[in-house]
């Protein structure tokens, strides 16, 4: 009886293997018909499209390489022309008057009146302050103090009840109807220094605006301790939002490079220290070619050789070309 019951569990068991295995073959077998017409569907979907046409997924898309044709790559496209790159410095300044003077005392004591303020416009001969050099046991009358030249007050007077000697400064004259930028070029940068130079000025308080100006003097010497040299550069134009004692951004132009075809760095493809650039073909295909670099200004190369003005180059997307890759370009209106 023991043998029977064993018997028909062997027997029920091999039934369940051969009804798992037959479900599992019947899976497998749904799973591949689903594929097979998916790809159908594809296919078919690409060619009513057109030759080349190309599909997510399906032939002729970019996962396959496509029945429709080559891979094509979408990249942008920039047509070469020589141009000319202007070499720049950047440094700061500070805006002054052209002239300015300080002003002392004929004699020393106490300061007992003063008739300007910060600012106050003074005509050559006119009284800024009054000094009392009187001592006790001892009275004098009050001496004046006279403005040597006419401009505007642009330093703050001493104050009333200050003590004062022959040396020391009571305000200082300036004109500021003519101001100039002071500056210092680290000295690397003195061999590019010419009188003439042009120069950008930008200041904290007017963001966005641009003021025009230009090396008038350069100093014969290099500040030993600094390691500099100082310019001086004055506006093109008198511009009433620039005042003494401004803060200057300057970008000074030295050096024009001219004569070459000109590419942003990011297009340039290095390998070993070899640079290489893909050049577009009538046939929508590119070269790969070696080229030879010129001066670098603000992330833009000079092309001393290997391509030339008037080619067509890629700047966008050459990461994933090679030599007679077939293109898209998107400056075209592709997708």
């Amino acid at each position: 009886m023991k043998n029977d019951d064993e018997n028909e569990s062997v027997k029920e068991n091999e039934n369940g293997k051969k009804r798992k295995g037959f479900m599992t073959a019947l899976i497998v077998l749904a799973i591949l018909i689903i594929t097979l017409a998916i790809v159908f569907v594809s296919a078919k979907s690409g060619k009513n499209k057109g030759p080349g046409a190309k599909g997510p997924g399906g032939f002729g898309g970019p996962g396959f390489g496509g029945f429709g044709g080559p891979q094509e790559t979408s990249v942008r496209t920039l047509k070469l022309e020589k141009q000319t790159l202007k070499d720049f410095v950047i440094t700061n300044g500070e805006i002054e008057t052209q002239t300015a003077i300080e002003v002392f005392p004929s004699i020393g004591g106490k300061v007992i009146e003063t008739k300007v303020s910060l600012g106050s416009p003074v005509k050559q001969g006119d009284v800024i302050a009054y000094i009392d050099p009187s001592e006790p046991g001892s009275y004098y009358a009050k001496s004046p103090v006279i403005a040597p030249i006419s401009g505007s007050i642009i330093s703050s007077p001493v104050k009333t009840g200050q003590k004062v000697s022959m040396s020391s400064v009571i305000t200082k004259i300036g004109d500021i109807d003519n101001l100039q930028i002071s500056a210092k070029v680290p000295e690397r940068y003195v061999a590019d220094l010419e009188i003439g130079q042009k120069a950008e000025i930008t200041l904290q308080a007017y963001e966005g605006d641009v003021f025009a100006a230009k090396v008038v003097r350069i100093s014969p010497v290099v500040d030993a301790a600094t390691r500099t040299k100082e310019i001086i550069l004055n506006f093109d134009k008198n511009y009433e939002k620039v005042n003494a004692g401004m803060f200057a951004k300057i970008k000074l132009y030295t050096n024009d490079y001219s004569g070459y075809p000109v590419v942003p760095q990011d297009s340039l493809v290095n390998n070993n220290d070899n640079y290489y650039m893909y050049v577009v073909k009538d046939d929508d295909t590119v070269e790969k070619r070696q080229v030879k670099l010129g001066q670098n200004v603000d992330g833009y190369y000079q092309i001393l050789d290997g391509v030339f003005a008037g080619e067509t180059v890629v700047i966008e997307g050459m990461l994933t070309l090679t030599d007679g890759s077939k293109i898209r370009d998107v400056n075209k209106g592709g997708q």
